[in-house]
């Protein structure tokens, strides 16, 4: 694509940066799809597999601003390097602890136990490599180019959704010798995909310590997670002033943009964890039989979100307000089909339908947020969206899944009614602006 030979003709280094943050959606996401089954199978409560991946994110959304502003002070491949190694160490961690689980040499709640430690280090470290990713490419692009060419370095976090749930299943293993692998194998695959990258960065990226990066900044990135495209809101952030006019989130001008991203990425949160849960009750399957319904399901849902926002969006150029409320009667109408749906064909179609409303809702909520205010804001403002994005999957899950402990349609009707009531909001609520 065009955006890659701006990147000064380095095409190569182009396309790695741009596996780095392919590799982290994609691995994350596929152990998101996994984990349902594989928490069924060892007999793990369903709110201890909400848990762990609501900690995972909450340590994300704490560290992805302190790993953006390190990266500008100590080198963008040092961190990028870190990132690398702690997605691996804790893919690494995860799948030995839940291999043991499964063959029976710990109980299942200690293999769980460690599994959310390994969680923890994800959490931690993984958020160092987006942002170094994001600020080499803004430093070997002009002003004119770097904007396309953050863009589509985001949209690897999108790809990552579709290929992290579509390519699980086929990585479970089989047994090697006497072991047992089966559901811990996308784990193994995925930290040995990750350490062939770590090696590929350490061989091909200079190191840049002590180098100054110009104008070339980082942004915290949202924690990527099943249903939680990329909003964009890092690329604007990457390419804004640091020392801009700083927005609260009370704001008048945002505050209503805020309260309705928190609502929306809630309700995506909720339904989107719930789904392997779902799939493995509505048909009737054994944990390891879920496997390849449950990622088709999920793979349904990106490629529409993906389709809104890559396809219909631009086709339509409906603006931020108009997309927000579009998207909201979208998402709500598929919400309450997936909690009533009992088929794969019917629970696959709803959770595509609710996906392509937040697909119109989430870049909505970033072009209101961006458009409410002025160019000297966009950078504080952007932050603020991210860290919306990403403080939906700290509690989301958690309550998605509590929600279905009690009824399994409940977190989705709970969702569409949330929305409901956002679309009343909305209407009165918010207003489109321009700059």
């Amino acid at each position: 694509m065009s955006a890659t030979t701006t990147f000064r003709g380095a095409d190569r280094k182009f396309i790695l940066l741009f596996l780095v943050m392919l590799t982290i959606a994609a691995g994350n996401t596929a152990l998101q799809s996994v984990l349902p089954a594989l928490g069924r199978s060892l007999g793990v409560a369903d709110n201890n597999v909400a848990a762990a991946f609501s900690a995972s994110a909450l340590l994300w959304v704490i560290a992805a601003p302190f790993w953006a502003k390190r990266s500008d002070r100590h080198g963008r491949r040092a961190m990028i390097l870190m990132g690398l190694g702690g997605f691996a160490v804790s893919l690494l961690i995860c799948g030995v602890f839940l291999a043991m689980g499964i063959n029976g040499w710990i109980s299942g709640s200690a293999a769980f136990l460690a599994f959310i430690g390994g969680r923890l280090v994800y959490g931690s470290f993984g958020a160092a490599a987006p942002p170094a990713v994001q600020a080499l490419v803004a430093g070997a692009t002009t002003r004119e180019d770097r904007t396309k060419a953050l863009t589509l370095l985001a949209s690897a976090f999108g790809l990552g959704t579709i290929l992290g749930p579509a390519i699980a299943p086929y990585l479970i293993l089989g047994a090697i010798g006497k072991i047992e692998i089966g559901l811990a194998g996308p784990t193994f695959v995925f930290a040995l995909f990750g350490l062939g990258v770590w090696l590929a960065v350490r061989r091909m990226l200079p190191d840049d310590r002590g180098v100054g990066g110009g104008d070339a900044h980082g942004a915290a990135t949202a924690y990527p997670s099943i249903g939680g495209q990329s909003s964009g809101a890092s690329v604007t952030a990457a390419t804004a002033d640091r020392d801009a006019e700083q927005v609260g989130y009370a704001d008048p001008r945002i505050r209503a943009w805020m309260i309705a991203g928190l609502v929306m990425g809630h309700a995506q949160a909720m339904t989107g964890q719930t789904i392997g849960f779902l799939v493995i009750d509505r048909l009737h399957v054994a944990p390891e039989d879920a496997l390849q319904p449950t990622g088709l399901v999920l793979m349904m849902g990106a490629g529409a979100a993906l389709l809104a926002q890559w396809g219909i969006i631009p086709l339509l150029n409906l603006s931020p307000r108009k997309l927000v409320l579009s998207g909201l009667v979208i998402a709500a109408i598929g919400c309450v089909g997936t909690g009533l749906a009992t088929s794969l064909y019917g629970i696959a179609t709803s959770y595509a339908l609710a996906s392509l409303g937040f697909g119109f809702t989430r870049p909505g909520f970033t072009a209101g947020s961006s458009l409410a205010v002025g160019p000297d804001a966009q950078g504080s403002v952007a932050g603020k969206v991210t860290s919306v994005n990403g403080a939906s999957f700290v509690l989301g899950p958690s309550i998605g899944v509590g929600l279905y402990g009690l009824t399994k349609p409940l977190p989705y009707l709970i969702a569409a009614a949330a929305l409901a009531a956002m679309l009343v909001y909305a209407w009165v609520a918010l207003k489109d602006r321009k700059q």
